[in-house]
C-alpha cells in the first residue's frame, strides 16, 4: 500500500515547502468536494487547484480538481486497483468528472450541485448525482441527495425519471458502453437504473479539525464482479486535519471494515505563498531639476557617450538588456530585451523610470522598443510628464496604460543595435527531471540528471541552440510495457529512448527569426528538433499588436531519431504541418486550434483552452481528434491531457523568467502526436502585445 502510494510523498513534499494556503472544505477519496465517499453541494473557491491521493485495502486513488469557472469545477483521477479479476492484474483506471453549482446557499435555502462522476474513461466509478448542502449553524452542514450509477446501488427505487421514457429504469451494462478503450464521453448511460439517497454531516470539531459521517449506497458491486468482497456496511466516517500550509491530511473508515488514508492540497493560482513578491523596489523617480544637474547630462562635446552608459548600466541592474539608444528632438527610444521581469508591464514600467531618471529633461517622450534575440517585436511610447503625473494616482497605472502608444515594430523608426552586441554566447549547466505519468505498474517514473544548455547569436534573429542531456537517476528506463499501437511508432515508444541511451542531444537546432512584414513574424528552424525527431521547421505567424486573434501556419519536414538520441536517424519520416488559430478572451482564457497533419500521417484537430494569470500562471486542457479510429488508437481512444505551468516567482517571490511546466496525459499514444519544436512564434510575441500588456498594467509602477 505504502509502495504504491510512494509518489503522492514526493510530489507533496514539494508542493508543501511553498503552499500557504488551507483546504476551503474537506474533499472526498474522489478527489472532489465532498464527506468521506459521497459528494456535498460544495464549490473550490474560484481557480482553485486541489490534489488529493488516497489508499485503502488495495485501491489507491490520485485525483486533481480544478474550479474552472465559479460554478463549475472539473476532476481529473487515476485509480490504481491491485488483483483484479481471476488474473489478478494490476487494473489502472482514468476518469474525468465535472460538477456544477446550480443553485448558491442563502439563510433559507441549501446549495444544490448537479455531478457527473467518470463521464470520460471505462465507466467503472460511474455515477450521476443531485445533491443540496444547508449550514445549519457555524461548523455544522448537513447534505443529501440523490444517485444513480454507483450512488445508486445499495436501498435504491424505481427510477421516477422512467415517467418521462422507460429507458431511464435499466442501466446499461458498461460492455455496451464502450469500456474496452475507454476515453470517449457517452452519456447513454446517464440518469438510468435504480436511484439511490445519500448523506451525512461534516462537523468543524475546531478550526483545524473536521468530522464527517456518512450513509453511502455505493456497494462496491464493480470490485465484487473481480473477486472482491462487497461492502455490507454504508457507513463511513473521516476524520482531517488542515495544516496551516494548506495540506490536509485524513483518516478514514469504511464500510465498517477498510481502514484509509488520503493527503490533500490546494493551492489558488492568484495567491502566490509571498503576496507581492520580494523583488527590489523600482527606481524612484528623480525630479526633472535633479536629473538636469548630473553630470552624465552634460552636452555630448563635453562629456562624449557618458548618458549612454549610464542608461545601460541602469538597465541592466534591472536584468533588462540594452541594444541602442536613439534621440531625436524630444524623443528617445531604446531597445531592450528582458531577461528578469515575468510581467513585461513592469518591466516597461522600469525602463521608463530609468529614462526620466537619466536622459535630459528636454526628452519629452520615450520610446521603449521590446525585442527577442535582436528580433524588434513592439515599441510604446511614453510621454514622460505622464510618468511624475500618475505615479501616485490612486488610479495611475490603467490611466497611463490609456495615454501609452503601443505599436508593431517592423516598420517603425528605431536605433541601431549597439556594437558589439553580436555575436553573444550563452551557456548554462542546469538540473533536468523529466517524468513519465501512468504506467500501470508504476503511475509516475522519473528521470535526473544534469543539463548543458548552450545558445550562440551571430546575428540579430540567428541562433545556434543545443541541449545534452545525462541521466543518473531514474526510472523510465524500468518499464516492460511493450508498444502494441498498429500507428506508426511516432511517441509510443518514448521509453526507449531512455533504455537505449546515455549521453543524450536532446536538441542541436539552427534557427532563424525575422519579420517579413508588418505585424508579420517568420521562423526557419533545422537540425535535432527534439528528442525523438529531426528536420526541417519553417513558420509563419499573423500577430496584429492590437488584436486578440492571431493566425499562423507551421509546416515541417521530420525523421525520426535514433533510440540512443545521438547523431543517426531511422527510416520513418513524415511531412507534418498545421494552421493554427489563436483567440484572446476576457478573464485570461486563451483559445488556440491547431488543424493539420500529425506525425503518425494522420489529418485532424487539437484544441486547448487556457486560463492564464497577471502573474503567469497557467492552466489547460486540450484534445486532439484526427482521423485514426478509436479502435486504432488504441486504449484511452484519443490524445488528451492537462498542462499546467508554474513561474519561479511565483513560487519564490522572485523576478524571473523561468518556469517549471509539465503535460499530464492519461495516456501517450501515436495518434494526434505533435512535433515538439522550440519558440513557436506565439509564445514568442504574445507577451509583447497590446492585450498581455494591458493584463499587466497593474505592475507597471511595480
Amino acid at each position: 500500500m505504502f509502495l504504491r502510494s510512494k509518489p503522492l510523498w514526493v510530489v507533496c513534499g514539494l508542493l508543501v515547502s511553498v503552499s500557504t494556503v488551507a483546504l476551503a472544505q474537506t474533499m472526498s477519496t474522489y478527489g472532489t468536494p465532498g464527506l468521506v465517499e459521497v459528494p456535498t453541494a460544495e464549490m473550490l473557491d474560484d481557480d482553485e487547484l486541489a490534489f488529493t491521493a488516497s489508499t485503502f485495502n488495495n485501491t489507491t486513488r490520485y485525483a486533481l480538481t480544478y474550479q474552472l469557472f465559479p460554478r463549475m469545477n472539473a476532476t481529473f483521477r487515476y485509480t490504481l486497483i491491485d488483483d483484479w479479476g481471476p488474473q489478478n492484474i494490476n487494473n489502472a483506471d482514468r476518469s474525468f468528472d465535472v460538477s456544477f453549482l446550480l443553485a448558491r446557499e442563502t439563510n433559507w435555502r441549501p446549495s444544490v450541485v448537479l455531478g457527473l462522476r467518470d463521464i470520460v474513461g471505462t465507466g467503472i466509478f460511474s455515477a450521476e448525482y443531485l445533491v443540496a448542502t444547508k449550514t445549519v449553524r457555524p461548523g455544522l452542514r448537513f447534505s443529501g441527495g440523490l444517485g444513480w450509477g454507483r450512488l445508486g446501488g445499495r436501498g435504491g427505487v424505481s427510477n421516477p425519471l422512467g415517467i418521462l421514457d422507460s429507458r431511464f429504469e435499466t442501466r446499461p451494462p458498461r460492455s455496451d458502453v464502450g469500456v474496452s478503450t475507454g476515453g470517449t464521453i457517452d452519456g447513454s448511460a446517464w440518469f438510468r437504473g435504480d436511484m439511490a439517497f445519500f448523506g451525512g454531516v461534516s462537523w468543524d470539531v475546531t478550526e483545524k479539525l473536521t468530522l464527517n459521517a456518512e450513509f453511502s449506497p455505493d456497494r462496491y458491486a464493480e470490485e465484487a464482479q473481480q473477486g472482491a468482497e462487497f461492502i455490507d456496511d454504508p457507513w463511513n466516517v473521516s476524520l482531517t486535519y488542515g495544516f496551516d500550509n494548506g495540506v490536509a491530511l485524513t483518516g478514514f473508515f469504511l464500510g465498517g471494515s477498510e481502514i484509509g488514508l488520503q493527503l490533500g492540497y490546494s493551492l489558488n493560482p492568484k495567491r502566490p505563498p509571498q503576496p507581492g513578491g520580494s523583488e527590489p523596489a523600482a527606481p524612484a523617480l528623480i525630479p526633472a531639476a535633479s536629473v538636469a544637474a548630473a553630470s552624465w547630462n552634460l552636452p555630448e562635446s563635453r562629456n562624449a557617450g557618458q548618458p549612454r552608459e549610464v542608461l545601460r548600466a541602469r538597465l541592466e541592474d534591472e536584468g533588462l538588456q540594452f541594444d541602442g539608444v536613439a534621440v531625436s528632438g524630444s524623443k528617445a527610444v531604446v531597445r531592450v530585451e528582458n531577461n528578469r521581469w515575468n510581467n513585461e508591464a513592469q518591466a516597461a514600467g522600469r525602463v521608463a523610470r530609468i529614462m526620466a531618471n537619466t536622459l535630459s529633461p528636454d526628452i519629452e517622450q520615450f520610446g521603449i522598443v521590446f525585442q527577442r534575440d535582436g528580433v524588434p517585436i513592439s515599441r510604446m511610447t511614453i510621454v514622460r510628464n505622464d510618468l511624475y503625473e500618475l505615479e501616485h494616482d490612486l488610479d495611475g497605472a490603467w490611466r497611463s496604460f490609456a495615454r501609452a502608444d503601443i505599436e508593431d515594430a517592423a516598420r517603425v523608426a528605431q536605433p541601431e543595435i549597439e556594437e558589439g552586441r553580436f555575436p553573444a554566447f550563452n551557456a548554462e549547466l542546469i538540473p533536468f527531471l523529466q517524468f513519465s505519468f501512468f504506467d500501470p505498474d508504476e503511475p509516475l517514473r522519473y528521470e535526473f540528471g544534469p543539463e548543458l544548455a548552450l545558445d550562440y547569436s551571430p546575428a540579430p534573429g540567428l541562433k545556434f541552440s543545443s541541449n545534452v542531456r545525462y541521466p543518473l537517476l531514474g526510472t523510465i528506463d524500468d518499464t516492460t510495457r511493450q508498444s502494441d499501437s498498429v500507428l506508426p511508432r511516432v511517441r509510443s515508444e518514448a521509453f526507449r529512448y531512455s533504455q537505449e541511451s546515455d549521453i543524450q542531444l536532446n536538441r542541436l537546432t539552427a534557427s532563424y527569426l525575422f519579420r517579413p512584414g508588418k505585424d508579420l513574424f517568420g521562423r526557419i528552424t533545422g537540425g535535432y528538433l527534439e528528442t525523438m525527431f529531426g528536420g526541417v521547421s519553417g513558420e509563419l505567424l499573423w500577430h496584429p499588436v492590437n488584436s486578440r486573434l492571431a493566425l499562423g501556419v507551421e509546416v515541417n519536414y521530420a525523421k525520426q531519431r535514433d533510440f540512443d538520441v545521438l547523431f543517426g536517424f531511422q527510416d520513418y519520416d513524415v511531412v507534418t504541418g498545421h494552421a493554427s488559430a489563436y483567440y484572446e478572451f476576457d478573464n485570461g482564457f486563451l483559445a488556440q486550434v491547431d488543424a493539420g497533419r500529425y506525425l503518425a500521417k494522420d489529418w485532424g484537430a487539437t484544441f486547448t483552452l487556457t486560463r492564464e494569470f497577471e502573474n503567469g500562471f497557467r492552466i489547460g486542457g486540450f484534445i486532439t481528434l484526427t482521423d485514426v479510429p478509436f479502435s486504432e488508437f488504441g486504449e484511452g481512444s484519443f490524445d488528451k491531457g492537462i498542462t499546467i505551468e508554474i513561474p519561479v516567482s511565483w513560487l519564490t517571490g522572485k523576478p524571473t523568467r523561468n518556469s517549471v511546466s509539465e503535460t499530464i496525459r492519461p495516456l501517450l499514444r501515436d495518434g494526434g502526436a505533435r512535433l515538439n519544436v522550440a519558440d513557436r512564434l506565439y509564445t514568442v510575441t504574445r507577451d509583447y502585445r497590446a492585450n498581455s500588456f494591458e493584463d499587466g498594467w497593474g505592475r507597471f509602477f511595480r
